[in-house]
């Protein structure tokens, strides 16, 4: 039988009623001194690259373009690609900071697949490693994530200058 953990705050999160949110948590073109706080990492010319505020495992990040899409037959071949380039240069960051055995990538659309927020579009990179569903997860159905978002954001942070820094030697 499955139990249920609540979390009551999330939903402020999906609803964006939070104090950080004046409307969808992907609307941040015109937000970017609020980088820090929404957890952005980097933002590119069509789209960007935020961690996940309620991570899967520690490292979830996000991928979405500016514009306020649902459907993956709206997006623009140029926003898609520079998800897809950003995926790539990310998944690096990824591999510099915590060194993953694998990935999940994906999108959810529409809610009945799972997605939190069905009406930004969105690319999941989710770092995996071998035994991370433990005890926690199969017994209690909890997941335990090791480290604050914020140290998470500093280090993948540093991880991405670091990165583009050798890249452009």
């Amino acid at each position: 039988m499955v139990k249920h953990l609540w979390a009551p705050w999330r939903m402020s999160y999906l609803q964006c009623k939070d104090e950080q949110c004046d409307d969808c948590i992907f609307c941040v073109a015109e937000k970017g001194d609020e980088d820090k706080e929404r957890l952005i990492l980097h933002r590119g010319r069509l789209a960007f690259v935020m961690m996940n505020k309620f991570p899967y495992t520690n490292g979830h990040l996000l991928i979405a373009p500016y514009r306020h899409i649902a459907d993956i037959s709206d997006i623009e071949d140029q926003e898609m690609l520079e998800m897809h380039q950003l995926l790539k240069l990310f998944q690096g960051v990824l591999e510099r900071y915590c060194k993953p055995q694998g990935y999940n990538i994906g999108m959810n659309i529409g809610p009945v697949a799972g997605a939190g927020i069905a009406d930004h579009l969105h690319l999941h990179l989710v770092p995996r490693w071998a035994g991370d569903t433990n005890f926690m997860t199969v017994f209690a159905e909890v997941r335990v994530i090791p480290q604050h978002l914020q140290e998470t954001y500093c280090l993948l942070s540093q991880c991405f200058v670091e990165l583009q820094k050798e890249n452009s030697e």
